[in-house]
């Protein structure tokens, strides 16, 4: 069904609080970290095209302390090295003893491997001179072998990368341990999901008593981004309870963090590639943040406090319906949710809209 006429033109206007580049290609966040007094926002970015794959993928930068202000920084990450002349590819950041260090997938023709570079000042980066500190994928993953997530857990620094079992035809999340983040011992499988192809863009960080992993799952017929909360324990995830957090049509590649505050929050790509041509320029962005959290049995992502102001009970493309609610788009299919509604909360920032159901049991990112 063709949605409403929500105005085509506001595509071309720019978002208020949800961060894009002044310029050049975004997709998936990357690095998200609290350092320094400040939230630093890493993502995947082209500098010099509005659309991907005409240069290799560098890693562009932002950071902010309130979510709604951001200071846009020169790339991080550059494709300058051997290893990594194909792209710096997704992956995580974390702090030790004062030091900010990135891990990302550095990529050379076929071969999909792990680098780390480092900061004092959270803005000028130096890549190890020992990279990659993960050569090459273990017998359990194929070369799908991508998107490091780093954190510290159960005494050790642990590395998750995303790949799959062709074989098995499994997506897999390969688990590796270390004391020094530059030496890395691979410990086997932590997670896998049956009939897919690959994951990618993992996360996994501690809240509270329990874990929380997150990835992007990759079947065949499309992808999910799956959720989970659970323990950890003997290297292996056990899931206590799971669910995909935004089921709309225009969110990926989700990234978790612990903030100063303890808080696990949730930033994604909100995706402008199904709608090439629609637009004078790509109109991807980040989500705003969302914190997580777990009670009654069930995940929630609710948006943080500092955007708060923004919220609303209503918009001119939010209907309600005798049986939920319709997103009302302009050329494409409306969002139809179907099911109880207790509470019903939005975010309209120009052609973007959030729509949390239920305090955040159910969310959906639509652009319109």
């Amino acid at each position: 069904m063709s949605g409403g006429n929500t105005g085509k033109n506001m595509i071309n206007s720019i978002p208020a609080y949800h961060y894009r580049p002044s310029k050049g290609w975004i997709n998936d966040p990357n690095g998200l970290v609290w350092f320094k007094g400040y939230y630093h926002i890493f993502y995947q970015h082209a500098p010099h095209f509005e659309t991907p794959w005409h240069e290799s993928m560098h890693w562009g930068h932002a950071r902010t302390k309130d979510f709604v202000h951001f200071e846009e920084l020169s790339p991080a990450l550059y494709p300058d090295r051997d290893y990594d002349k194909d792209g710096c590819w997704s992956g995580t950041a974390v702090v030790r003893d004062g030091v900010l260090y990135l891990f990302y997938a550095c990529v050379c023709g076929e071969t999909q491997a792990v680098g780390t570079a480092y900061s004092s000042d959270g803005i000028h980066f130096e890549k190890y001179e020992g990279n990659p500190v993960i050569a090459a994928f273990p017998p359990d993953g194929s070369p799908d072998f991508r998107d490091p997530a780093v954190c510290f857990a159960d005494g050790r620094y642990r590395c998750v990368m995303a790949s799959g079992n062709r074989e098995k035809h499994t997506a897999v999340l390969l688990l590796y341990e270390s004391e020094d983040l530059l030496n890395w011992r691979y410990c086997g499988v932590m997670r896998e999901w049956q009939n897919a192809r690959f994951a990618e863009c993992p996360s996994f960080v501690k809240s509270g008593d329990r874990y929380l992993l997150a990835a992007s799952v990759c079947r065949e017929d499309g992808h999910s981004f799956s959720l989970a909360v659970g323990s950890f324990e003997n290297g292996r995830f056990l899931v206590e309870s799971e669910g995909e957090v935004d089921k709309g049509p225009d969110r990926y590649a989700g990234q978790i963090f612990s903030d100063e505050n303890g808080r696990a929050l949730l930033i994604s790509w909100v995706p402008g590639w199904n709608y090439a041509g629609y637009a004078a320029r790509d109109i991807g962005c980040m989500s705003v943040p969302a914190e997580i959290t777990f009670d009654d049995g069930k995940l929630r992502a609710f948006p943080v406090d500092e955007v708060s102001r923004f919220m609303k009970n209503e918009d001119p493309a939010l209907e309600r319906t005798e049986s939920g609610f319709r997103i009302k788009r302009a050329g494409r299919e409306d969002v139809v949710y179907t099911g109880e509604i207790k509470s019903l909360h939005c975010l309209r920032d120009e052609y973007i809209l959030e729509v949390f159901v239920n305090g955040g049991e159910e969310v959906y990112t639509a652009l319109l």
